[in-house]
């Protein structure tokens, strides 16, 4: 995949430009679907599926707030890479581009810029200043400078087939802790990735199960508790039992993001990991003294790998 992330670096138009536009936070089944459809388009027209979004968030730019993101930008490039779209486009959103009208957006950029013989986005979808663009003016406009508006169906929940994909859903079920019910709607687990630092390094003295303390990289933090995961570290990938939370029996009032990696002994100090939250167990618990806290671990670790 071919990423831009300066408008300058295009030199020319794409060949037959197949184009969407959408911050895409979560990269989920309904995205997915949306981008499947920009490459069998281009496939169709010997074209070039390309996929626009912004950074930072274009609201945020405005200074008006915006609830967690579910995928940084990192984890955002890596998964539209995994979809086969050819070109990422990424914007940088500040004051300047907001003023941009949408009849300059599609004549100057799209069009003139891009390339572009088609695009497909969901009924929606709005852009340029003020808002003003949709999907009415984007047919107007078609017609008279040649590309072709396709309007894409929202995708549905598989198992009920009424609710919509999106991404203030995944988010509720994330926050909820429902992180087993993320798999339906992104397709994948969802992971939170962080930095391993110096914790109070008790899981091991005073426990029993050492643990890779995380400095969280996302803004979507699940609910407090203790989860299933799988670990994707530096040294491969293992199984592991996760806590969120403030470790009530030591009343230290500390959040911290605790994972005990399975089956490892190894220092995973300052490198980064992956953490895919596969199911939650729990909730986080207050226990009358460390032995008893070290055995409902023991308990979570067996009920974790028969869930794994």
């Amino acid at each position: 995949m071919n990423i831009i992330e300066n408008l300058k670096q295009i030199k020319q138009p794409f060949q037959n430009a197949v184009v969407t536009i959408g911050n895409f936070d979560g990269v989920h089944k309904g995205h997915q679907a949306l981008f499947h459809q920009v490459i069998e388009k281009a496939d169709e027209i010997d074209g070039t599926s390309v996929a626009i979004t912004f950074q930072p968030h274009p609201l945020r730019a405005l200074g008006i707030s915006t609830p967690p993101l579910i995928t940084r930008r990192d984890q955002k490039v890596e998964l539209l890479d995994q979809t086969g779209i050819d070109v990422l486009i990424i914007i940088p959103f500040d004051m300047e581009f907001a003023a941009i009208t949408a009849n300059d957006f599609i004549e100057e950029l799209l069009v003139n810029k891009i390339g572009m013989k088609a695009i497909i986005i969901g009924a929606d979808y709005s852009f340029g200043k003020d808002r003003l663009g949709n999907t009415q003016l984007l047919e107007t406009k078609g017609t008279k400078l040649g590309f072709e508006t396709i309007v894409s169906s929202w995708i549905n929940d598989t198992e009920t087939g009424k609710e919509r994909i999106s991404s203030t859903r995944i988010r509720e079920i994330v926050m909820d802790g429902k992180v087993e019910h993320a798999w339906k709607y992104l397709g994948r687990h969802y992971q939170i990735r962080g930095k391993v630092i110096k914790g109070r390094e008790r899981g091991g003295s005073q426990l029993g199960f050492p643990t890779a303390n995380i400095k969280l990289h996302d803004e979507l933090c699940p609910k407090i508790g203790v989860y299933a995961v799988t670990v994707e570290t530096i040294k491969g990938n293992f199984n592991g039992v996760a806590n969120i939370g403030f470790s009530p029996t030591f009343g230290d009032d500390m959040f911290t993001i605790e994972v005990h990696i399975l089956d490892f002994d190894d220092n995973l100090y300052d490198s980064r990991i992956r953490v895919n939250m596969v199911a939650r167990l729990r909730d986080e618990k207050k226990f009358s003294s460390i032995d008893e806290l070290a055995e409902q671990i023991n308990k979570d670790i067996k009920t974790a790998k028969g869930l794994l």
